[in-house]
């Protein structure tokens, strides 16, 4: 009788663990789709604040060089033009490139 009752108990924390894995998962499931899901930034159109917190490692000043860019040398042709804004590399263009749009 011992023995059973053991049992039940192991197969209850058994239980209670696979629904707190189950638990952690699935939020941290939602968690990380809620991070991804920016929506697109268009960079002929957004303003400073958009572009320094929607882009990743673009604050206040560079966003403020893209939009002055933006307004001396006119709407830009490629996404990849945004390397001709100092303060912008490869590297940082990378980052943000799945994001970026013309239009």
């Amino acid at each position: 009788m011992q023995a059973v009752q053991m049992l039940k108990r192991g197969l209850d924390k058994v239980g209670s663990l696979w629904l707190v894995l189950v638990t952690v998962l699935a939020l941290t499931y939602f968690s990380v789709s809620q991070v991804n899901a920016v929506e697109a930034v268009n960079i002929n159109t957004a303003d400073v604040a958009t572009l320094a917190s929607e882009l990743v490692g673009v604050g206040p000043e560079i966003a403020k060089r893209i939009v002055e860019f933006r307004e001396r040398h006119g709407a830009f042709k490629s996404v990849e033009a945004l390397v001709d804004v100092r303060g912008i590399g490869p590297a940082l263009l990378e980052k943000n490139l799945s994001i970026l749009t013309l239009e």
